[in-house]
């Protein structure tokens, strides 16, 4: 039954409470399941571009996993059990939210793009771009990752964890809205340690953190709504997947064709990763 047709009885300072604590629980868990990538190789710390692409990987996969272990965590913790999770075959009302949700994040990429170019503003490079490190064998490696961990894990986390959560005290247009800004703001270490060193950023670059940021959360609000209206964990991390394949298929053409890339949306290789540390 859709949240905003009946009596909510949860506190919203709660849920939201809540909402943050797992965000954070999340980010915790990614740092000790990708241990072991880095004692696989240690140049993962200090040049990640150099490492091998098996250790890459494993770091890539094993960060996604992490999110996952903390929603399954949760989920246990509080009796929900796996019955919670709603990941069924869409039905074709379900794939044609999958499409609408595929061409609207890519047209709101291409927007986000016109306007960042139109209006000079400043963007950010997501720490994922360093594991990258324009090696197009990666960047094949990452549309795999993107398909079968990056997207199932989070929408798994962020929608039917956090976002379903947050039914139980607001409406769901205002759990989108909330668990979009959790899903924002999570990104902020990422994108600082992109900039340089944290404890001489400036301005300039916390502005560029900001609109990057406004740019993920816009990209979270597709992806948030459309779970709200099918209530369906498969649409959205179909959609999510296939945005961001896309991203990483120009990323691919790009360099295949040793065109210049200024990615206005940079960072926005989506919400790939949140704390690689």
């Amino acid at each position: 039954m859709d949240t905003s047709s009946r009596v909510r009885d949860g506190s919203p300072i709660v849920a939201t409470a809540v909402a943050i604590g797992l965000a954070i629980f999340g980010i915790a868990a990614t740092q000790l399941t990708t241990l072991p990538a880095f004692l696989l190789d240690p140049a993962l710390i200090t040049s990640p571009g150099d490492a091998s692409i098996t250790a890459r990987t494993a770091l890539m996969v094993l960060n996604f996993l992490g999110f996952a272990l903390a929603g399954g965590i949760y989920l246990a913790a509080t009796d929900r059990g796996w019955s919670y999770v709603d990941w069924r075959m869409p039905t074709g009302r379900g794939w044609i939210y999958v499409l609408v949700g595929i061409v609207g994040s890519i047209a709101f990429y291409f927007l986000v793009s016109i306007l960042v170019q139109l209006l000079s503003l400043p963007t950010t490079d997501n720490q994922v771009m360093e594991y990258v490190a324009g090696d197009q064998t990666m960047i094949l490696v990452m549309i795999l990752i993107v398909f079968f961990f990056n997207a199932p894990a989070e929408e798994f986390l962020f929608r039917n964890v956090i976002q379903k959560r947050l039914y139980d005290a607001f409406t769901r247009m205002q759990a989108v809205v909330v668990a979009s800004l959790i899903f924002a703001l999570v990104h902020i270490p990422a994108y600082l340690a992109a900039s340089g060193d944290l404890l001489s950023i400036g301005p300039d670059a916390l502005f560029a953190t900001t609109v990057s940021l406004a740019v993920v959360f816009g990209g979270s609000l597709i992806f948030g709504y459309l779970y709200a209206k099918t209530d369906n964990l498969v649409v959205p991390t179909a959609a999510h997947a296939a945005f961001n394949a896309f991203q990483f298929g120009l990323l691919y053409l790009a360099l295949e064709f040793g065109l210049e890339v200024e990615d206005p949306a940079q960072s926005v290789v989506a919400d790939l990763v949140f704390v690689l540390s």
